[in-house]
């Protein structure tokens, strides 16, 4: 038998497999919904495929109930054994609770919290989690090792016919939907089990429709097989898409997908993010960043997509709810344009204000890091944002124009971490506050045009939105004298123009901050 053969007969196994699928999964659970995603601008027709609205929030109950479903009565006895980075991990404690099957599941150490509890939770009393290494193949080792000794059977996360042919049935709900036929398909790819299962079904009933697979940068092991001709490791993986970070695809889903997959793109964390906003938006959807790869993808080639009909499976939204507040912080998480730009000014009372009129009125600073280290010169820096492409770019126009020195730094480390530099011996009567800026344009324009009297100096700015109807503030002034200090201080008002006052920083943590303090 050649290999092309061999192939063609997997490939028929497989949709044989989803058939026998369809009289497993339902039991466990109920097929998930299939919307329309209506995003403004859109030149194209978008569904979604809503997984994240399963039992285990994910489509991962699919292939492991009809796995599982398939053991024999002495491999029940056993018990099963699995790996998995959390919602694999999930459809097996599912299945292993409706069927009184003991499961041992193991997990890296790094695993979202939300989705060790949610195991833990779905198989009660016939589930145990172990926690091992740092990777989703550390955590195979251990449990390759567990079922070396325990005769258990190992329960794997995608290379496994019937793991596959389970994934395959949310391809079914689509096709049964009635909505299609659809011309473009962005199917995510991990270990490749969902990709071979969806793109295989979808291929049986359209076989004109493109097949996109959709791997991260940094994690796309299916596209360096393919090109190797054979399934190969990756040395590392990114892990912000924790749920398809997986160094090597399985060998069953890379002998299908090398055929039914039509070509393979990546996308960034950034575009990932992007795509987490548009769930949230459109659908008021929290998704994990895995299931939020294939929109990724659709909005990334969306000028090429004009008049057609879109499909993307939200395949997953198990998230930590701190992931979620660094996720809404980080780049791409604005619906606006962005750019960082770091600014030379002289340092001296007024030139800031200056800056801002003649440079920054129309866009919004959501960010403003800057601390004094040099009696000269400053370089403060904004990250700035607007609704249109060309208000964003026309910033260096201006900053030109008007004979500034500039860099621009977006994504620079330094300030996605703010690190602020400063210089306290600098100072000679500083005074801190803690402020609130309202989110409006021209908040803090307002504030330094209309409480600063022009004889403080601006010494210290740390700014940045939070996603409320406030950013807020720790903003360091330096005096001539201590008495135009406390005057300034005092006469303050509480609530002013875009500000509102929380406190003058007191004393003792004006000293540490200023680095005065013995």
């Amino acid at each position: 038998m050649t290999r092309d053969e061999a192939s063609q007969n997997l490939d028929q196994k497989l949709r044989q497999e989803i058939l026998f699928a369809r009289e497993r999964v339902y039991h466990f659970a109920k097929p998930t919904p299939f919307e329309q995603l209506d995003i403004p601008g859109l030149n194209f027709e978008l569904w979604v495929k809503r997984e994240d609205l399963s039992p285990i929030k994910a489509y991962k109950w699919r292939g492991a109930a009809n796995r599982m479903a398939t053991l024999s009565e002495l491999e029940a006895k056993r018990g099963v054994v699995t790996a998995s980075a959390g919602n694999h991990a999930q459809g097996v404690a599912l299945a292993a609770k409706q069927l009184g099957i003991r499961a041992r599941i193991y997990m890296p150490k790094s695993t979202p919290k939300v989705k060790q509890e949610a195991v833990s939770k779905l198989g009660q009393e016939y589930v145990s989690v172990h926690l091992a290494g740092d990777s989703y193949d550390d955590a195979v080792k251990a449990a390759r090792a567990d079922e070396a000794s325990t005769k258990s059977t190992f329960i794997h996360a995608y290379d496994d016919l019937q793991v596959m042919a389970g994934q395959g049935t949310l391809a079914d709900e689509i096709v049964l939907s009635g909505k299609g036929p659809f011309d473009v398909a962005y199917v995510q790819i991990g270990g490749g089990g969902m990709a071979a299962g969806v793109s295989t079904w979808l291929k049986a009933y359209w076989p004109n429709i493109e097949i996109v697979g959709v791997e991260g940068e940094g994690q796309a092991s299916m596209t360096a097989s393919i090109q190797a001709g054979k399934p190969v490791m990756l040395d590392q993986v990114d892990l912000f898409c924790d749920g398809t970070a997986v160094k090597q695809p399985g060998d069953l889903p890379f002998q299908i997908c090398k055929h039914s997959i039509d070509r393979f793109i990546t996308v960034s964390n950034a575009q990932v993010t992007k795509a987490i906003r548009t769930l949230w938006d459109g659908l008021r959807s929290i998704s994990e960043p895995s299931g939020a790869m294939g929109l990724a993808a659709a909005l990334k080639e969306k000028d090429s997509l004009h008049g057609k009909k879109v499909v993307v499976i939200l395949c997953g939204a198990n998230i930590d709810f701190l992931q979620i507040g660094r996720i809404a912080q980080s780049e791409g998480a604005s619906s606006k344009f962005n750019r960082t730009i770091r600014v030379q000014i002289p340092e001296t009372p007024g030139t800031m204000l200056k800056l801002l009129d003649k440079c920054f009125s129309q866009v919004d600073i959501t960010d403003f890091q800057y601390g004094k280290i040099d009696q000269k010169i400053a370089w403060p820096v904004f990250s700035l944002a607007a609704d249109q492409l060309e208000t964003i770019q026309s910033i260096s126009n201006k900053l030109d124009e008007n004979g500034y020195t500039w860099q621009d730094i977006s994504g620079a480390i330094d300030v996605n971490f703010r690190a602020i530099p400063f210089r306290s011996d600098l100072l000679s009567h500083p005074a801190f506050l803690r402020l609130d800026f309202y989110e409006r344009p021209g908040a803090l324009h307002d504030f330094l045009a209309k409480q600063l009297t022009g004889n403080e100096n601006l010494s210290y700015f740390n700014y940045r939105q939070s996603g409320e109807r406030i950013g807020r503030a720790l903003i360091g002034l330096d005096f001539p004298s201590s008495f135009e200090r406390d005057a300034f201080v005092m006469a303050l008002p509480p609530q002013g123009e875009g500000y509102r006052l929380c406190h003058a920083v007191d004393s003792e943590t004006s000293a540490r901050l200023s680095g005065s303090a013995t």
